[in-house]
């Protein structure tokens, strides 16, 4: 397979230019030369940017997503890690839950006043102690 031209790259992977350039910068990934001015990057970086991509959408920092990968650009992910990541998210999807479910019940709630409702009023307490 050919190399693909950064801006071959950037329309495949739906990711603009400059992000790819950082994304190098960083070391996430890396070119494999130039044709002129312009970056050449083995066709293996569509997979690594999707792992990249993945790593964001589960919430993972670039630098955490910087050393799941080898110093040959091939994945080596902590099982540990990603255990812990799903425990995270697992957290934040229970409290969504709640505060969805909670937000369903005040725009449907009988009572005459939100401040009237004890529902809607633990929901109160609840978010202020987690600002606190």
């Amino acid at each position: 397979m050919r190399d693909l031209d950064i801006s071959e790259v950037a329309r495949q992977a739906g990711i603009p230019p400059s992000t790819l350039r950082y994304y190098e910068d960083k070391g996430l990934i890396r070119s494999v030369g130039r044709r002129g001015l312009r970056r050449q990057f083995d066709p293996a970086v569509l997979e690594q940017l999707a792992l990249i991509g993945l790593g964001r959408i589960a919430g993972f920092s670039l630098n955490e997503i910087a050393q799941m990968f080898g110093a040959d650009g091939q994945p080596a992910i902590n099982r540990d890690q990603l255990a812990a990541k799903a425990e995270e998210l697992d957290t934040t999807i229970r409290r969504l839950t709640t505060m969805r479910d909670g937000l369903r019940h005040a725009a449907a709630c009988p009572a005459p006043s939100h401040m009237e409702c004890p529902k809607f009023r633990r929901i109160l307490r609840s978010a202020g102690r987690r600002k606190q």
